[in-house]
């Protein structure tokens, strides 16, 4: 059974391995996301995020998180599925899991910056609420899609 955990240093190698894998193959890796990959304690937790691990039994299957971007907004970072696990709804279960944590820390907003090329995570993302908005404020060179989610009750 698949159940998310909070991030501890013995998922270090296995959250790296499954972020490098999809960066790479989209030529999408830069320093800051190697900041947060070498570093996911001091980069993301440490400042008051959240990094969570989606586990199959003791297999690392799936990543997210969540960096706190100032008082009430968070980025949403670092999501992935491993390849072997696509398909099985991990990416909305993570996702989800980041939704609601980010409501229980009374989080206004979730932004997220991201690559066209990565088709299916933005249809995940629509499909969650998140709405295209100005590419603006991003660490990340190859980032040409910004979206976020607001968290304000209507």
């Amino acid at each position: 059974m698949i159940h998310v955990v909070l991030y501890q240093d013995k998922y270090g190698q296995d959250f790296k391995r499954l972020n490098l894998e999809w960066l790479e193959k989209y030529h999408l890796t830069e320093p800051y996301d190697l900041e947060i990959l070498n570093d996911p304690q001091g980069a993301v937790i440490d400042k008051g995020g959240f990094i969570f691990i989606a586990l199959d039994d003791d297999k690392v299957v799936g990543t997210a998180g969540l960096s706190k971007n100032g008082h009430s907004e968070y980025e949403l970072v670092k999501m992935t599925v491993d390849p072997a696990a696509r398909g099985k709804g991990l990416g909305k279960m993570l996702l989800a899991h980041c939704i609601e944590t980010a409501k229980k820390v009374k989080a206004v907003k979730i932004i997220l910056f991201s690559n066209s090329r990565l088709l299916t995570a933005l249809k995940l993302y629509e499909k969650y609420g998140f709405i295209h908005v100005e590419v603006s404020g991003t660490p990340l060179l190859t980032a040409d899609v910004k979206m976020e989610l607001s968290l304000i009750p209507d």
